[in-house]
């Protein structure tokens, strides 16, 4: 099913799928599942940052000086869209300790599963970064799809966003919207179900990381 997605990347990672198959677990608890988020979140952050620039530099190893690579640009800009985004946000900051970060507090409503923004805070410079955007699932997309319109908005050009989980109709939500925004995870699932739940999913990633479901 993922080949019908050119810019969806489904990181099949030995390691990355077994602590998503520790937190698709209904047994895991609050602080197991915390920190396999923060693990699994860092993990990804790796892979999406594949083709950042680099520049080589000139330094002196203890034997000899060299011409080698470095990143090259501006940091970038991590965007967590809460809550749930919070929980992945950690272990990219891990990686990349340099990051801006950013912060698109939405909201779905739960009678036509519709994006309400409640909270919005960037970096003035965002449009000169490439941002990261991470929330743990992309399952109708709408808030998505809302964040990434609002980043376009403050004249951002390189997005990528980053999930956990996602289902087909997320993922064709997003790339039908943004064609230009590749998306990341760690599995795609089968569907939704009635309620806008990714199938067979790991239930509300906000309630298990926070310990409130």
């Amino acid at each position: 099913m993922r080949h019908q997605f050119p810019n969806l990347n489904v990181i099949e990672h030995p390691l990355i799928q077994h602590k998503l198959t520790q937190m698709r677990n209904e047994s895991t608890g609050t602080e197991q599942f915390r920190r396999l988020v923060r693990e699994v979140g860092q993990m990804l952050a790796y892979e999406v940052t594949r083709d950042l620039p680099t520049q080589d530099v000139t330094i002196r190893t203890p034997l000899a000086e060299i011409a080698a690579p470095m990143i090259s640009g501006k940091q970038q800009c991590i965007v967590s869209i809460l809550r749930a985004g919070n929980g992945m946000l950690d272990g990219m900051l891990e990686l990349l300790p340099a990051a801006h970060v950013g912060h698109i507090g939405l909201y779905r409503d739960p009678t036509t599963l519709e994006p309400v923004e409640y909270y919005f805070k960037v970096p003035k410079d965002i449009a000169d970064r490439m941002v990261i955007v991470c929330d743990p699932m992309l399952a109708t997309g709408n808030s998505a799809v809302a964040a990434i319109n609002r980043l376009k908005e403050c004249g951002v050009t390189v997005v990528k966003l980053v999930c956990l989980l996602a289902a087909p109709e997320g993922v064709r939500a997003m790339l039908e919207r943004h064609p230009d925004v590749t998306v990341t995870v760690a599995a795609l699932d089968e569907r939704l179900n009635d309620h806008g739940y990714i199938v067979p999913g790991l239930g509300d990633a906000g309630d298990r990381i926070f310990g409130t479901r």
